[in-house]
């Protein structure tokens, strides 16, 4: 809803989260029956961070996909467990940083192994039709690693 007094029903954030991360389906759903969407945990996306994404996608509504060109920044939205009410929605978007895996103990550091970033997760999503396989690239493996 867009009552900021019915926000601790639904989210996990600075107010009521303990400094840490809950378990998934603790708040109540959204409209949709989906839990967590915003708060908990910030959502990690596959598209580039740009301070003016608005601005340049405007217009784009079949698909808001900004290419990475970079490894770093790409998009975190919808604020986590740390976070203050007003950045508990899917348009607070930030960019990430590579101190986010400073104790990954692989090498090379995994692209997606995130150990500093404790508010960090990821959703699943499935697509309504397979991708083709030159379109996984272009989505997967567009910047350099």
């Amino acid at each position: 809803g867009d009552d900021p007094a019915e926000l601790g029903r639904y989210a996990w954030f600075y107010d009521n989260a303990n400094e840490k991360y809950q378990k998934v389906g603790l708040k109540e759903p959204n409209p949709w029956g989906l839990h967590d969407m915003h708060g908990n945990v910030m959502e990690w996306c596959a598209d580039q961070y740009v301070p003016d994404y608005f601005a340049q996608i405007a217009g784009a509504t079949d698909n808001p996909f900004i290419r990475p060109t970079t490894v770093y920044p790409r998009s975190v939205r919808g604020g986590g467990w740390d976070d203050d009410p007003d950045k508990l929605r899917s348009a607070a978007r930030r960019g990430s940083d590579a101190s986010w895996k400073a104790q990954d103990p692989q090498l090379p550091k995994s692209m997606w192994y995130h150990t500093n970033a404790r508010w960090l997760g990821f959703r699943i999503v499935r697509p309504q039709e397979i991708p083709s396989v030159e379109e996984m690239h272009f989505y997967w493996n567009s910047a350099d690693q």
